[in-house]
């Protein structure tokens, strides 16, 4: 057992910390999103909004998502990632506050879209700043350290978000979300002010590439929404089908899904770290985690036993959590040779335009045919995107050779 911590310690070596720093505000920031996952429970138990009804609501939460991380990218290309996530932060945590008041379905979509598009400013910029504090051989973990962040806050939220819920109410996860994005606004500006930092990889190019002109990121993009499309299930159908399929509380939902971030907190950094050699693809790793996401909606209609929900969440999450941090290594190291905002904003549109695609779309097949067809049709999906990845590393090896 000694062996093996000092193995696990051993991965997070090398990492500067200004990255710390960024994951701790990054860990304060997402255990305060616990709203998000419980948001179309929200929206169907308490305020009465019918499933079409809530995927519309959701897809002005993707619109705000798409329009604020390309403002967020533009920003963090003209004023700095500091200052782009210091003004989302603070303005997150005030809207958030906000939109527990808002009860019309016109209003709801008005809300939230507010509230995503000063809170998705943050990804670009965040992403610029990862980059600018590494260096460049601990880029993959770097972001990896960073969804441990995410993923232990998200552990953790919808955990204590299900207790909060059975407590005092809805109304205190909004309450919750607020305070903390104000905090991790207090800690950005103690701890990595400009004049108190030093970057460990500037990148100038002095004639940058567009990001929208470079031909295999745009084939990158198409299978980022297709993942992006495929994973977003689990935070709008995937805890509507456990509570009306499987008659589960929010509390089970809650434990569930914080499960997804727990398994990541703790094996997510060795496993990329034993991924991470450079013969291997990054797109192909890529392509491995959206076959195993897409097997964890599939799975799901094989079977009547309980279990099955932990088989398909734990597939799902080996996929996550090799996909993810491959993708994103993959986009920041193309991301050098333009505008880093334009290329890390382009990297976030496509995740955002999934958001308001994905909910929709899943609420309105669930409404129309049902779980079952739903799964099947989303695990197809998911396998064009693979297709679409591999068709990728042939572009790639094309470019090299030229």
């Amino acid at each position: 057992m000694r062996k093996i911590f000092k193995n696990y310690i051993r991965t997070f070596k090398g990492l500067s910390k200004e990255v710390w720093w960024l994951s701790l505000i990054t860990l304060i920031n997402r255990a305060g999103t616990m709203v998000i996952p419980f948001l179309s429970l929200y929206l169907n138990k308490n305020l009465n909004f019918s499933i079409p009804d809530i995927g519309w609501i959701m897809s002005f939460f993707g619109l705000g998502s798409v329009v604020g991380t390309w403002i967020g990218g533009k920003l963090t290309d003209k004023i700095g990632y500091y200052k782009v996530m210091f003004v989302s932060l603070i303005l997150t945590g005030i809207f958030f506050v906000l939109l527990q008041y808002v009860t019309t379905f016109k209003g709801f979509c008005a809300g939230i879209f507010l509230v995503m598009l000063v809170a998705d400013a943050f990804r670009p910029a965040m992403f610029v700043a990862l980059s600018a504090y590494s260096k460049p051989e601990n880029k993959t973990r770097s972001v990896t350290l960073i969804r441990l962040a995410i993923n232990l806050g998200f552990s953790a939220g919808p955990a204590v978000g299900g207790f909060i819920i059975t407590g005092i109410g809805y109304q205190g996860l909004f309450w919750i979300d607020g305070v903390t994005c104000a905090l991790a606004a207090v800690l950005l500006l103690q701890v990595l002010h400009p004049k108190k930092v030093k970057t460990q990889d500037e990148v100038k190019v002095e004639n940058p590439v567009s990001a929208y002109k470079d031909g295999p990121f745009w084939i990158f993009f198409i299978a980022m929404f297709i993942f992006g499309f495929v994973f977003l299930q689990y935070f709008s159908t995937i805890p509507l089908y456990y509570k009306d399929a499987w008659f589960l509380s929010e509390l089970e939902i809650g434990l569930l899904m914080g499960f997804n971030g727990f398994f990541i907190f703790i094996f997510e950094m060795p496993l990329i770290k034993w991924l991470e050699n450079p013969k291997n693809s990054k797109i192909k790793l890529v392509a491995i985690g959206l076959f195993l996401v897409a097997i964890s909606f599939i799975v799901l209609n094989m079977s009547s036993w309980v279990g099955i929900l932990l088989v398909g969440m734990l597939l799902m999450t080996v996929g996550e959590m090799i996909a993810f941090p491959f993708s994103n290594a993959f986009a920041v190291e193309r991301a050098k040779k333009g505008n880093q905002g334009e290329y890390m904003a382009l990297y976030s549109i496509a995740f955002s335009l999934s958001h308001i695609f994905s909910h929709n779309i899943g609420m309105q097949m669930i409404d129309k045919f049902g779980f079952e067809f739903t799964w099947n049709a989303i695990t197809i999906f998911a396998l064009l995107g693979v297709a679409i990845l591999f068709l990728l590393t042939l572009m790639l090896k094309k470019e090299k050779a030229m």
